[in-house]
């Protein structure tokens, strides 16, 4: 496989397109707007200008990372010459079976067809496609060019050879692939996402604070950061999203949303993407301090 077409230009898909350019392979990156991929570029050369300055790149080897990608406002034009897709919208059912049918009409036959989804279905994103065989997960961490895990999920009808090539594929950007199998939230999100709303429960229940929830975790567990924090990172919205699937897929109530999460999603309060959630944050600083409505 040498070319790569990546469908979404966000925090992912600028993170994917970034790992791949920079492993050698020609991408294409796919989003609806010229402004939205250009701002996709800058922040992959402003990554890369961090792995020049800490020894991880050289000038030239950015140069030619950047080089490699190419930027595409019409999903037929990008998906053409693709040996694999990786479909990095956002996490949302109907926008991805959409996107996978325009991929699986416009694609050449022998593309890989594969979702960075944290949650949804492969097996039934596969289901709109003619290719079921040659549809598999690719979950990527957050950020992408850090992170080392990707989460390799087949769906049900994802062939052998098919996993067996996106793992080496995997290992071959660097990373540590581990192959898990189609059930709600996979393992990664089966286990983190109840993890974050027992969190935000405890807080809901006024069990402890924010910062106390937080600091018992990273000390009293060694996790680098809160679930608070974390779910902060990750976007409220996602994490909301991710949990209502796990609900409706197990139909148990231990994965019900808590109020509090919901609430503030609906009111817009999301995390990093929008300022602020359990904590505030100001552009371009890295302090953080615990949200007004939950200072006590």
């Amino acid at each position: 496989m040498k070319n790569i077409t990546v469908i979404g230009s966000g925090t992912m898909g600028n993170g994917i397109a970034h790992v791949f350019a920079q492993t050698g392979y020609h991408v294409s990156l796919v989003d609806l707007k010229e402004e939205f991929l250009d701002k996709a570029l800058a922040t992959i050369s402003k990554n890369m200008d961090r792995q020049v300055s800490k020894g991880l790149l050289s000038e030239d080897q950015k140069t030619e990372a950047l080089g490699r990608i190419k930027k595409f406002t019409e999903l037929k034009e990008g998906v053409k010459e693709a040996d694999l897709i990786v479909e990095a919208a956002t996490e949302n059912m109907n926008i991805k079976l959409d996107i996978f049918r325009q991929m699986d009409e416009f694609a050449p036959k022998s593309a890989i067809l594969a979702t960075n989804t944290s949650s949804i279905s492969i097996t039934k994103i596969a289901a709109v496609t003619q290719r079921p065989a040659q549809v598999i997960g690719m979950h990527f961490m957050n950020p992408v060019p850090v992170m080392k895990l990707v989460e390799v999920i087949r769906g049900y009808a994802t062939s052998d050879e098919v996993t067996d090539k996106i793992m080496d594929l995997s290992k071959n950007l660097g990373k540590v692939p581990v192959e898990v199998n189609d059930y709600p939230g996979f393992v990664a999100n089966r286990i983190l996402m109840p993890m974050i709303n027992e969190a935000i429960i405890t807080l809901f229940e006024g069990v402890a604070g924010v910062e106390e929830i937080d600091t018992v975790m990273k000390l009293g567990m060694a996790h680098p950061m809160g679930p608070l924090q974390l779910a902060d990172f990750i976007g409220l919205d996602v994490c909301l999203s991710i949990l209502k699937v796990l609900h409706d897929g197990f139909g148990n109530p231990k994965y019900a949303p808590c109020p509090l999460l919901v609430n503030m999603v609906e009111a817009g309060y999301k995390g990093v993407k929008t300022g602020e959630g359990f904590y505030q944050y100001t552009p371009g600083s890295k302090d953080i301090k615990v949200a007004p409505r939950f200072i006590k």
